[in-house]
């Protein structure tokens, strides 16, 4: 038999978990049930508000007496972060759900991160329509709207939960009906990619897999290379193929597609094998043209699609992000290649195209060739635009290479 965690304020929700844990038995699942309230739960639980607390370094009695919202949040949430992981581990449960408005959602979804990915996790939150990247991060949280808020049962209320119960229900019990896969397992690659990188990632692609190995491809679009990292923290890839590094433009200049900080620190952690470029590094990203920050303006613009603009580098950005870079890549301790395309980073950084720029390519690679100091990086510079399919291949090729070397 499945077991599925329930975790929710059985304190204030207790008659709304009661009628999900009644679906869950009804469907031959057992419930298995989290209290992660502050108060006390009506009803006996498998895991209690108190040894939640506790997992934290909290005391839930001292808790309840300082009446602190705030401060009960942040222990509960910490609580199920640590708590949660630990007991997938030890077989109590097969999949997870939840049920809450904003701080339910914000108390347990950042334990459902910690759950590897494929485990299922659903989380029926009133936050569901809107933005939910800062619930489900990088990882696979299936986010359900509520309609109406937690808080009763009704003619709505019960036809969401039943809804999930039963989209939790299929998650746990329809693997078992699906033909088990049965082909080879071969070694997987990491690949960034954006629109104007395609051909070339789709070529180095292509050579890869004729050589054994599965390539995953990600969009650099902040959430992509996000993703990509934390499944390379994971231990999920053999090597990487980081061809895309256009997020770290957003990180500098301001785009809307901005990985963060650690963009590129993950292969370098996990001393992966990797080959990377500056793929799309002559492009920020903003939405539709009317969203453009004024300061902007005057800036070389090209209207990708009706909801994307792209912004030209200039020169000064070039130096700045290629010195990002350049700092990332100096940690590496074992060898790696960056590789770079002397006739363009990307599709329309080329002959006659709207973002050519010779001026700023060469401010990116010189910047990048006087501040890596790191005998472990090789630098590459080919005659090719990045989308040529010598540079694809030839990209791939050195990534197979640092791979065997490795072995």
């Amino acid at each position: 038999m499945k077991t599925l965690a329930i975790a929710g304020t059985f304190d204030t929700k207790g008659n709304e978990f009661l009628y999900v844990k009644g679906l869950v038995e009804e469907l031959g699942i057992r419930p298995f049930m989290i209290h992660m309230g502050v108060f006390a739960s009506p009803f006996d639980v498998d895991v209690s508000n108190e040894e939640i607390a506790s997992a934290a370094g909290y005391d839930i009695k001292q808790i309840v007496a300082k009446k602190d919202r705030a401060m009960a949040t942040e222990a509960l949430s910490k609580g199920m972060q640590i708590l949660i992981p630990k007991l997938y581990k030890e077989g109590k449960f097969d999949a997870i759900i939840s049920f809450g408005g904003s701080g339910g959602t914000s108390m347990v979804t950042p334990a459902m991160r910690e759950l590897p990915i494929g485990v299922p996790k659903v989380m029926v939150s009133t936050m569901a329509s809107g933005n939910v990247s800062q619930y489900v991060g990088t990882s696979d949280i299936v986010m359900m709207p509520s309609i109406v808020d937690v808080a009763g049962l009704n003619k709505i209320s019960k036809l969401i939960f039943s809804n999930a119960v039963l989209a939790v229900a299929g998650m746990l019990t329809g693997r078992e009906k699906l033909t088990e896969e049965t082909t080879e397992e071969k070694p997987l690659i990491a690949a960034s990619m954006f629109g104007v990188t395609t051909p070339c990632v789709n070529c180095a692609k292509e050579y890869l897999e004729k050589n054994g190995y599965e390539v995953l491809v990600f969009h650099a679009t902040g959430t992509g290379g996000k993703t990509m990292d934390a499944l390379i923290d994971a231990g999920f890839f053999a090597g990487v193929l980081d061809l895309t590094t256009t997020e770290w433009c957003d990180e500098v200049v301001g785009g809307v597609l901005s990985a963060g900080p650690d963009r590129c620190g993950a292969a370098i952690r996990q001393k992966i094998p990797q080959v990377v470029s500056v793929g799309a590094c002559d492009m920020v990203n903003f939405g539709p043209m009317e969203t453009v920050p004024s300061e902007f303006s005057n800036r070389n613009l090209y209207k990708h699609n009706p909801t994307v603009t792209l912004m030209r580098t200039t020169v000064e950005e070039n130096v700045q992000i290629g010195t990002k870079l350049a700092e990332k890549w100096n940690d590496a301790k074992t060898p790696m290649t960056v590789i770079l395309p002397k006739q363009g980073v990307s599709m329309i950084d080329a002959d006659k195209q709207p973002f050519e720029g010779v001026a700023e390519r060469t401010a990116l690679f010189d910047t990048l060739k006087k501040n890596i100091q790191n005998d472990k990086v090789d630098i590459l510079e080919l005659d090719n635009n990045i989308n040529d399919q010598a540079f694809a291949e030839a990209a791939a090729k050195r990534l197979i290479q640092l791979i065997e070397a490795q072995k």
